[in-house]
């Protein structure tokens, strides 16, 4: 038997191509009467910078940086919603039951916020560039893949001109 799809974990690095892979997480979530959650790694500040910067302007910048993500993700969220209700009708912004802003390196974050929120499936953009076995996958969503044990759907941008404005999203 197929296991139930109840909780999506849908990772993005807020580039085009993981907008048009929310697509693909919002169709599943509607078919499947899921929830989303939304999850987005703020890169830790490279530890070559840290001795030139004291400890509580670091905390203080990467506070401020998980705040300002937050923020753009709900708002990025609310304006897509709108258009993309046009599209595949409503709701779109009721599947989204979290938003999670960690800090630390993607894959990681990615993994664990799965296993900590017990999410069914992983949903991801891919960029595709990179050098060999980063061709068709990107390194975030190759790790990802090869690391878990649950369902994970890697969209690729898609080849053909589409409709959506990424610059509007």
């Amino acid at each position: 038997m197929i296991p139930q799809i109840k909780k999506i974990l849908y990772a993005t690095d807020l580039s085009q191509n993981s907008t048009y892979a929310f697509y693909y997480a919002v169709d599943l979530a509607k078919k499947h009467d899921a929830k989303i959650i939304i999850l987005h790694s703020v890169e830790p500040i490279s530890p070559s910078v840290m001795p030139y910067i004291e400890r509580e302007k670091i905390d203080k910048i990467q506070k401020e940086n998980i705040e300002e993500t937050t923020d753009k993700i709900k708002n990025r969220l609310q304006d897509f919603c709108k258009r993309a209700e046009a599209q595949i009708g409503p709701p779109c912004a009721d599947l989204v039951s979290k938003i999670l802003v960690p800090l630390g390196h993607p894959p990681e974050k990615i993994l664990n916020a799965a296993d900590e929120e017990d999410c069914d499936v992983i949903v991801l953009g891919s960029h595709g560039k990179g050098f060999l076995a980063h061709t068709f996958l990107g390194s975030v969503s190759s790790a990802v893949l090869h690391r878990t044990r649950k369902p994970v759907f890697i969209v690729p941008l898609p080849p053909e001109k589409t409709d959506i404005d990424w610059d509007r999203i």
